[in-house]
C-alpha cells in the first residue's frame, strides 16, 4: 500500500512537472490557422538572434497568442504580425505569399515598381530609403538615401509594415503612385512616380584610360544571384586588356544576397577572413577567403550613405585585410543577417538570425564603416559617375596613383 501510494504520487508530480514545462496551452487539436501561428512561433524560437526575445517570456507570448480567436488565415497573419511586433526589430517579419514570391524574384535579379530599397528608420516607425536603384523612376526623381517616405498614396507609412509599404509601391507598368518624401529638415514634398519594370543589370563595367593608364571601373548596383559571375567575368577581361588598377563603385548599393558579397570578396582576396557572424549564443563563426582571387592589382572602393548590408560586408572585408582603400562617406550601417523560412501555406518569415562583424571585429550595425579617405558625395547624375565631375572617383584615381 505504501509502495502504491508512492508511485501514484510520483506519477502525479511528473504530470504536474510536464504540464509546467509544456506551458499552459492545453494539449488539444489545433486548427490549421493555429498551426500556422505555432509554426511561425517555433521558427522564431529556434532561429532568432536575441535569445531574450526583447526581454520577454516567448512561451507566454505563444500561449497568449494561441488563446485568441483565429477563425481564418487573415486572423492568423494578424496574430503572427502582432507576435513579431513584440520583438521591436524591423527586419524580422511575416511575408504573405505574394510578398514572399516577390522577395524571391527580387533576389534573382528582377524588380518591378519604382525602384526603391527601403527599411525602417532606427528608433521610429517611419519608412526610410536605403537607396534608389540606379536608373529607376525613384532615382530619376531625385529620391536620396535616408529620405523618409511619409505617405504612399496618402496613407501614412506609420500605419504600414515594411512589406505592405513595398507592395503598395509595386503595381502594373505605367500606373502612378504618389509618395510624400521628406529630406532631412526640409518640408515634405509630393513625388508622382510611374511604375516600370526594372531589370537589374547588377554590373556596369568600363575600361577607362586615365593619364595613359588603364583602369577598370566596375559599378555594382545590387548583390543579386548573378552579380558575382558578371563581376568576375569583367575583372578577368580587364586584366587581359592590361588594367593596372580597379575602382569598385558600391555607392547607393543597398545590399542583397550575403553569399554574393562573400563570393565577390573572394575574387579580390586570396587569404584572410571576409566576415564574422555572431549568433544568439555569442558563438562566432568566420567566412574566409579560398585562394581564388582573380587579380592582385590595386583596388579603390567608392562608398556612401546608401551602401548597406552586403556592400558593407564586402567593403569591410577588403578594408580590414588591407586589400583596398575606401573612398567616400560613411556607409549606411545595417549589420544584421536575415534568413528566409517557409511557412506551410506559401507564406514565409524573414528572421534575423545573427549579426556580422568585419575581420577586425567592427560591429557596423547603426554605425556604418568610415572610409579611409572621406570625400563628400557629389551632386551628380548617374550618367556623370566616374567622370571628371565625380570628385569621389577622382579621389579614387589619386589613391591608385593615377
Amino acid at each position: 500500500m505504501v509502495r502504491a501510494s508512492f508511485w501514484f504520487g510520483w506519477i502525479l508530480s511528473l504530470q504536474v512537472a510536464l504540464f509546467w514545462l509544456w506551458g499552459t496551452t492545453p494539449a488539444v487539436a489545433l486548427t490549421s490557422e493555429q498551426q500556422l501561428v505555432l509554426q511561425a512561433w517555433r521558427t522564431i524560437d529556434r532561429a532568432y538572434y536575441d535569445d531574450t526575445f526583447n526581454h520577454q517570456n516567448w512561451w507566454v507570448t505563444r500561449d497568449r497568442t494561441l488563446k485568441q480567436q483565429i477563425p481564418n488565415e487573415e486572423a492568423a497573419y494578424t496574430a503572427i504580425t502582432k507576435m513579431i511586433a513584440s520583438l521591436d526589430e524591423p527586419f524580422t517579419r511575416l511575408l504573405r505569399p505574394e510578398q514572399y514570391r516577390s522577395l524571391q524574384v527580387n533576389t534573382a535579379g528582377e524588380l518591378s515598381g519604382v525602384g526603391l530599397q527601403i527599411g525602417v528608420k532606427a528608433g521610429s516607425q517611419q519608412i526610410e530609403v536605403i537607396a534608389p536603384i540606379a536608373g529607376s523612376p525613384a532615382a530619376q526623381a531625385g529620391i536620396l538615401p535616408h529620405d523618409t517616405i511619409v505617405e504612399i498614396d496618402a496613407i501614412p507609412t506609420t500605419e504600414l509594415t515594411l512589406d505592405t509599404a513595398a507592395v503598395r509601391m509595386r503595381g502594373a507598368m505605367g500606373t502612378n503612385v504618389s509618395l510624400t518624401i521628406q529630406t532631412a529638415d526640409k518640408s515634405p514634398r509630393e513625388v508622382i512616380l510611374i511604375r516600370q519594370k526594372i531589370e537589374l543589370n547588377p554590373v556596369t563595367a568600363e575600361l577607362h584610360t586615365e593619364n595613359g593608364r588603364k583602369i577598370g571601373y566596375l559599378r555594382l548596383s545590387q548583390f543579386s544571384a548573378k552579380a558575382a559571375k558578371e563581376l568576375g567575368e569583367n575583372i578577368t577581361k580587364f586584366k587581359q586588356q592590361g588594367a593596372i588598377g580597379y575602382v569598385l563603385d558600391l555607392r547607393n548599393n543597398p545590399g542583397g544576397l550575403v553569399q554574393a558579397g562573400v563570393e565577390i570578396a573572394r575574387q579580390w582576396l586570396n587569404e584572410g577572413t571576409i566576415v564574422y557572424t555572431v549568433d544568439r549564443r555569442g558563438a562566432i563563426d568566420s567566412i574566409d577567403a579560398t585562394g581564388t582571387a582573380l587579380t592582385d592589382a590595386p583596388l579603390a572602393i567608392l562608398v556612401n550613405e546608401g551602401s548597406a548590408s552586403a556592400s558593407e560586408i564586402l567593403a569591410g572585408a577588403l578594408q580590414d585585410n588591407g586589400r583596398a582603400k575606401l573612398i567616400g562617406t560613411k556607409t549606411f550601417g545595417k549589420g544584421l543577417i536575415q534568413s528566409l523560412f517557409d511557412l506551410p501555406n506559401g507564406s514565409g518569415l524573414a528572421v534575423t538570425v545573427a549579426k556580422y562583424e568585419t575581420p577586425n571585429h567592427h560591429d557596423i550595425h547603426k554605425l556604418g564603416i568610415t572610409p579611409d579617405r572621406v570625400v563628400p558625395t557629389p551632386e551628380i547624375s548617374l550618367e556623370s559617375a566616374a567622370t571628371a565631375t565625380d570628385t569621389q572617383y577622382l579621389a579614387a584615381l589619386k589613391e591608385l596613383g593615377v
